[in-house]
């Protein structure tokens, strides 16, 4: 152990020549290796390009009446406007049903509100607007939808045979020992 720290400094240099030969070849390899495929991979005649979307050439309006508890999530759509366009009509169904309606300082107010959403083909964007119709309910109290539908998901998991975890399926099993 001693005999590589203590060396007259010929040895030494040498040593520490290679040493430095050894890092930098490694360090070449490691930032080279990974620019070569890159390179063949550009190489080729078509490169791949994403798809665009087809977005809608005409505008689009939604509008939801819901009802909020008191916590400011959406107990249920109560009635609903929907455009011509399904895609859109299912995505803002969707997103009005995990909304939560709240004021700034983070409190609710229970009540009936209007929730509209347009979309403008010129700025490709979706404007979503809020508004209260009517205070008070008698819904708030009752559970949010979404909370709902995670409850329903928790009890039908629970009935049917759940997939077995990972600890099951990553513990040891015995070599497998020829019969003669």
């Amino acid at each position: 152990m001693r005999s590589r720290v203590r060396r007259n400094l010929p040895q030494l240099k040498e040593f520490m020549r290679n040493r430095l030969w050894l890092t930098t070849s490694i360090l070449v390899f490691l930032f080279a290796a990974p620019a070569l495929p890159v390179a063949a991979q550009t190489a080729s005649p078509h490169p791949f390009t994403l798809p665009t979307p087809h977005l809608p050439t005409d505008r689009l309006h939604t509008e939801f009446v819901v009802e909020v508890n008191r916590l400011g999530q959406i107990v249920r759509v109560k009635s609903g406007k929907s455009c011509k366009n399904l895609t859109f009509n299912a995505q803002t169904y969707g997103n009005v049903l995990q909304m939560w309606i709240r004021k700034p300082n983070g409190s609710a107010i229970v009540g009936l509100y209007r929730v509209t959403y347009d979309y403008d083909p010129r700025t490709q964007k979706v404007h979503r607007g809020v508004a209260l119709l009517a205070r008070g309910g008698n819904w708030g109290n009752k559970k949010g939808a979404v909370t709902d539908m995670m409850q329903i998901d928790a009890r039908n998991r629970a009935e049917h045979r759940p997939l077995p975890g990972l600890n099951q399926i990553l513990r040891p099993t015995p070599t497998p020992k020829p019969k003669r």
